[in-house]
């Protein structure tokens, strides 16, 4: 019993830290990619104005961040469901 409770554990935590290696992938794409890197393709580009690749450094990663806190944290809740370590509704 002890051996399937354990295998749920890490199983639990490997979902886990996949699910943030995947936030901080895309993070690190759009704040440092978007932002840097590919600044000179995306400045062929405007959005409300400004040429795309200032807009990314200064207001769309922030909006990719607040983004991926919601995703964070509905992927979260479902995991935590589905591993039934999900806090109990007193409702």
């Amino acid at each position: 019993m002890q051996q399937d409770s354990e295998a749920l554990a890490k199983a639990y935590w490997r979902a886990n830290i996949k699910l943030i290696m995947g936030c901080l992938s895309i993070w690190f794409l759009v704040s440092f990619g978007c932002g840097i890197l590919w600044v000179e393709n995306l400045n062929q580009f405007s959005l409300g104005g400004y040429k795309l690749g200032f807009w990314f450094a200064q207001q769309g990663s922030i909006y990719s961040f607040v983004l991926l806190i919601f995703f964070y944290s509905w992927r979260m809740n479902v995991l935590d469901k589905k591993f039934d370590v999900h806090e109990e509704d007193d409702q």
